[in-house]
């Protein structure tokens, strides 16, 4: 039994199983970042909206215990307040009051673990107002 050199084909299986297994651990990566990606983005949003309702709770209730038909919003507290709110939690942001709405925009920083992409900023957005009702 005579193996002709020229048309030996071991080790072919080999180097198809590594470029398979490469693939699937490439994929298996990207999977896992999307998902850790989307609990960033779910992470900064819950907490942009917690902000902005830290915010929105700062009323001025001196204005409308001297005679005001309306309980308008403290800005400068709530602006205040709800950056507070963020610093406590860890995230840097900022924050917008404008008349009766406070809005926040929230910003986490996430590290690729398992694919050297470095780091990229997650940001959301979140608007809150009071809700008051008039005095009967």
């Amino acid at each position: 039994m005579n193996i002709d050199a020229t048309r030996d084909d071991r080790g072919q299986v080999s180097a198809f199983v590594v470029i398979m297994a490469l693939a699937f651990l490439l994929c298996l990566g990207l999977v896992y970042e999307g998902g850790e990606l989307l609990q960033a983005r779910r992470q900064t949003a819950t907490l942009a909206q917690e902000a902005a309702r830290v915010g929105a709770q700062q009323l001025d209730w001196a204005t409308y215990r001297d005679g005001g038909d309306e309980v308008p919003l403290d800005a400068g507290a709530a602006a205040s307040a709800a950056q507070a709110f963020l610093g406590s939690a860890g995230a840097t942001g900022t924050v917008n009051v404008s008349g009766d709405s406070v809005t926040v925009t929230c910003a986490l920083t996430y590290s690729f673990t398992l694919i050297p992409a470095g780091s990229t900023t997650v940001e959301t957005t979140a608007t809150a107002r009071p809700h008051t009702q008039p005095t009967p």
